[in-house]
């Protein structure tokens, strides 16, 4: 397979993507493809890769996962894959940069229009145009991403190498794996949220199989009366090393704070601007902004 002439560069709240559209199935990526075009020093530079494509165009999905898209109403798909080449069950924000996408080639609505059905890895997700709004930026969005689970607070100690200390983390599924950290409430003994190197992959124990991301978190403000908080997070993401911002991550850590505080309406900062998430006891909702910033013209392919 081989990579379309045309592609764009995006960012939901700096956590950037190489994005196409493929309406006829020709252009499904390899691994190398996809870590060269993402390479920051050889290629355009990303966290990751996005096809936007139709489910039957996705060659590693089964039977059953192409009909699951096509009950939820999800004609398009979207085929992630992380800067170093590998398969990604979900992506947060890179739902809102595809979905910006798919809105200026007209395949979903603007602002005020009907909500658009995204296939994904883990299910169909339903993504809501809001326009530009305050204090979240232009091109906002709100995604349903649906239920999630949660384990047991704290059963998980985590530690980063070459920085002393550990910390206490919760998992939680979001389609894919985190496990979360919340410094500074008691169960944690690492440096400053600033200070961390989260370049370093975090070593989680006991280990998960399929490795994780990994968020530290520090809470700002609570207002449980409320039921309001804010807080700040950090991230490191499996195959792709710190990213300025998670949606699958921010939406774990809502997830873990609110059960440690019992809040469920959060507004989280990371290091690339300001998102909200919202948990319900079946869905969880994160909303924040899109960008395209460039349209690319491949050479050489």
């Amino acid at each position: 397979m081989t990579l379309p002439r045309t592609v764009y560069k995006e960012h939901a709240t700096g956590n950037d993507f190489i994005t196409y559209i493929d309406r006829t199935g020709a252009f499904e990526p390899d691994a190398r493809q996809v870590r060269e075009i993402c390479d920051r020093h050889f290629g355009i530079g990303a966290d990751g890769l996005i096809r936007l494509a139709h489910p039957r165009d996705v060659n590693d999905l089964s039977e059953a996962q192409v009909r699951a898209c096509e009950a939820g109403g999800a004609q398009w798909f979207m085929d992630y894959r992380n800067a170093d080449g590998s398969l990604a069950e979900m992506c947060g924000n890179g739902t809102r940069a595809i979905t910006l996408l798919a809105q200026r080639a007209g395949l979903a609505e603007p602002a005020g229009g009907e909500a658009f059905a995204l296939g994904t890895r883990a299910g169909v997700k339903t993504i809501r145009p809001l326009g530009d709004l305050e204090p979240y930026g232009r091109d906002v969005f709100e995604v349903s991403l649906g239920q999630w689970k949660r384990g047991e607070r704290d059963a998980y100690v985590v530690s980063i190498p070459g920085v002393d200390g550990t910390a206490k983390g919760t998992f939680v599924d979001m389609g894919n794996p985190h496990v979360v950290s919340v410094l500074e409430d008691g169960t944690a003994a690492l440096p400053a949220l600033e200070d961390l190197d989260l370049n370093v992959t975090p070593v989680v124990s006991p280990a998960l199989a399929s490795g994780q991301n990994a968020e530290f978190v520090r809470v700002d403000h609570l207002d449980a009366a409320a039921g309001h908080g804010e807080a700040t997070m950090r991230v490191n993401e499996r195959g792709c090393g710190e990213t300025l911002s998670c949606g699958t991550g921010l939406c774990a850590t809502a997830i873990t704070l609110r059960a440690k505080t019992g809040v469920d309406h959060w507004r989280i900062r990371v290091r690339g601007g300001l998102l909200r998430v919202d948990v319900g006891e079946r869905d969880v909702r994160l909303t924040g902004s899109a960008t395209i910033v460039a349209k690319v013209e491949l050479q050489g392919r």
